[in-house]
């Protein structure tokens, strides 16, 4: 028999298909991305704990809590996390991107003296015109940092906002950095605002927190050579 003729032809996919079906496997893809985003690296009891600043924001309508562990302890992962800010240390992050927009970061390789006084009231700015307040200074536990309320006869901003930043010694070494974002929406609009600006602090935070994390393990390996 010749085998030519038991050759089974199967037809090519229209390009049309393929587009359909790969949008269709991105949108049901969706939900996967986004609650990966919003735990990026956080153990189930993170993400279930009560962390300094929650109280700022109740009620809130989106959270992410994102983590990672550092082989150091929370009062050498300290001066690294005080000193952030536009203007100071930077946020150990994407500089580029960032100043894309105008923010003028420059993130530190150092700890700074003159940057480890911070306290409750100040202003650590995320851009030149924008910054936001200092709600809690617990040195080597916690920095917590929330959205400044509207001057008087202004427009609300799209929704309350509280950034933590919470230094956990981890049972298995080392400490764990976990932080938390919590948005409270002020309007019908407020989620078409948050959920972009969520993801984006997706990318950020993850950069944030390996930078973070390289720097005070270089600090370290500095301090001992």
């Amino acid at each position: 028999m010749d085998r030519r003729h038991l050759t089974l032809r199967l037809p090519l996919p229209r390009p049309r298909e393929v587009l359909g079906t790969t949008l269709a496997l991105g949108v049901a893809g969706l939900p996967v991305a986004r609650a990966w985003g919003l735990q990026w690296g956080a153990r189930e009891d993170e993400l279930d704990a009560t962390l300094p600043g929650d109280d700022l924001t109740p009620g809130a309508d989106l959270v992410a809590t994102r983590a990672i562990g550092v082989a150091a302890r929370p009062q050498d992962v300290w001066p690294w996390l005080v000193q952030i800010g536009q203007g100071r240390g930077g946020f150990y992050s994407y500089d580029a991107l960032e100043n894309l927009v105008g923010c003028d970061i420059r993130s530190a390789d150092r700890v700074e003296p003159a940057w480890q006084d911070l306290a409750v009231g100040d202003v650590v700015r995320l851009h030149p015109a924008k910054g936001l307040d200092v709600a809690v200074v617990d040195p080597g536990r916690a920095l917590v940092l929330c959205g400044p309320d509207a001057p008087a006869g202004a427009a609300p901003p799209p929704y309350g906002f509280s950034w933590a930043f919470v230094l956990r010694p981890d049972p298995r070494g080392g400490t764990r950095v976990v932080v938390r974002e919590r948005y409270v929406y002020t309007s019908a609009a407020s989620r078409l605002v948050a959920e972009p600006s969520c993801l984006l602090s997706t990318v950020m935070t993850r950069g944030m927190l390996r930078g973070l994390r390289a720097r005070v393990l270089a600090g370290a390996e500095g301090s001992t050579g």
